[in-house]
């Protein structure tokens, strides 16, 4: 074979690039800090450098380009700024902020960037994903049509949740907000779902509050959390909702439900907004920058249901705080407009002693019936409303004597509403367990119990059904539907739970 045939050609032309590489090193683009403070460095250079690119300090610290101008860039930094000084080079890494996603993350405290801060093992980093990812499209999404139960009875039976759905929970400082979104939590021990809990601008010890409940009453090894908490640099407070989306994708992707708590958007609101006048951002309504609803939008938007053959589910709970019951400020509005409901907390409720604190005239569920359980859908139809009258005829009848026996009647069905959905932290109720109460309640079963009496039937209920309704109950549990023999049979059971307290209470 000579030299000019075609192989000799091919394997000159190979050494030849062989050469070029090894002898011309490719010039790598280097920035340069000018300034640093408050979590923000300002840098000269680096002109190809993309928005959220990935940069790495020459003190080893990292951050990504927040604001890109003609000449600098305004970086967000990760971690402490001790170290980096005017002058220090900065490179741009080619990539973006990813995470570690996989199942080594279950169970574990992580901050934004995936590194475990709960003194466990150091996570396998070599699956990850970026944290910024396109939300699925419409045609690519299914109907929201399973239930997401929450074991919380005024949720599950008056503003379902379904699996895929964006429930805001929203309200006052204090009023329960994460008390509701943990006991969701804490329920899915019971179901095949996977949890993960964000905390944004939290302090560390309501964090760690949430983490003690979760491993003392639900399933710790099933649950994700992780942590941007107040003593967090504003660039992992910033990140943190959308490394959480992007691990629970994962688990998505893979064919799985899940459920994602974020605590709270209000408080990432605010950290955009810092980070943004750091940067020079024109402000905006209440000083937020302009892109703020883009933020939020195009976070929960990722969450979804896509249909088997392409994937399970994202189910989200954002949290988000209101001054003195303000709905109509700016973040909760926007968040509303976002969301497929919310379930409003109410401080005068709250104060009033009423758990879960929820106001049933502003709350929504936007999906509906179309995601609870029939057998649960069956019995629950009328219950908002007469609660709803109940609260209108309370409010009147503080201002004089009731004198209709019909009002009389409808007063006493409202209290024993109030006193029904006023439920205890940590005692979730199962699909059975809520049809009964409820189906009773709908016969007239329940009246004449003082609230101390419902208390104690709703803590008896589940183990009287075990033992005396275990046919009504598999029924329920393999269909979801409910029949008539299994409502008589689950009403008898309730109904004679109900006379034995009765009974107690009048023979004391």
């Amino acid at each position: 074979m000579t030299d000019e045939t075609p192989s000799a050609d091919w394997l000159r032309q190979g050494r030849a690039a062989i050469a070029r590489a090894t002898l011309e090193p490719e010039a790598e683009p280097i920035g340069r800090v000018i300034s640093v403070a408050d979590g923000i460095a300002r840098i000269s250079g680096l002109p190809d450098a993309p928005l959220g690119a990935l940069l790495r300090f020459e003190g080893g610290q990292a951050g990504f380009a927040q604001t890109l101008d003609a000449h600098e860039i305004d970086a967000v930094l990760f971690d402490d700024v001790t170290g980096i000084e005017a002058g220090a080079k900065v490179t741009d890494t080619g990539d973006i902020v990813r995470v570690p996603i996989g199942e080594a993350l279950l169970g574990r405290i992580v901050d934004p960037l995936g590194r475990p801060i709960d003194d466990g093992p150091t996570l396998d980093a070599s699956e990850t994903l970026p944290i910024e990812r396109p939300a699925p499209g419409i045609i690519d999404r299914a109907l929201v049509s399973e239930p997401m139960m929450t074991g919380v009875l005024v949720v599950d039976s008056l503003f379902a949740v379904g699996r895929g759905q964006r429930e805001l929970i929203v309200g006052d400082r204090a009023t329960g907000k994460t008390a509701l979104a943990v006991e969701a939590i804490v329920n899915q021990k019971h179901s095949d779902v996977l949890c993960i809990y964000v905390a944004v601008g939290q302090r560390a010890t309501a964090v760690e509050r949430v983490v003690a409940a979760v491993r003392e009453h639900g399933a710790p090894k099933r649950c994700v959390f992780v942590v941007g908490d107040a003593g967090s640099a504003p660039g992992l407070q910033w990140i943190a909702p959308f490394a959480g989306m992007s691990m629970a994708e994962h688990f998505r992707d893979a064919g799985r439900d899940v459920l994602i708590v974020i605590d709270d958007l209000t408080r990432h609101a605010a950290t955009h907004r810092e980070l943004a006048l750091l940067t020079r951002e024109p402000p905006g309504r209440e000083a937020y920058p302009g892109d703020i609803f883009y933020l939020h939008a195009r976070l929960l938007e990722r969450a979804a249901k896509l249909p088997p053959e392409r994937g399970g589910s994202i189910t989200a709970l954002p949290i988000a705080e209101t001054d003195a019951g303000n709905l109509s400020a700016y973040i909760p509005t926007n968040l509303i407009s976002i969301t497929d409901g919310q379930i409003v907390l109410d401080s005068h409720l709250f104060a009033a002693d009423q758990r879960p604190a929820v106001d049933v005239g502003l709350s929504v569920s936007r999906v509906g019936g179309k995601a609870q359980a029939p057998a649960l859908r069956a019995v629950s139809g009328r219950v908002r409303l007469e609660y709803a009258q109940f609260q209108e005829l309370e409010m009147f009848t503080r201002f004089g004597g009731i004198s209709s026996t019909r009002v009389k009647a409808q007063i006493a069905r409202g209290e024993s509403i109030r006193a029904l959905l006023n439920q205890p932290r940590y005692a979730g109720l199962r699909l059975v367990d809520q049809v009964a109460l409820l189906a009773a309640l709908a016969e007239g079963k329940l009246d004449g119990l003082s609230p101390e009496q419902l208390a104690g039937l709703r803590r008896q209920l589940p183990s009287r059904i075990d033992a005396e309704g275990g046919e009504a109950k598999a029924g329920l549990e393999e269909s979801g539907a409910l029949s008539d023999a299994a409502r008589a049979a689950l009403v008898e059971v309730v109904a004679g739970l109900a006379r034995e307290l009765g009974g107690m209470e009048t023979e004391g």
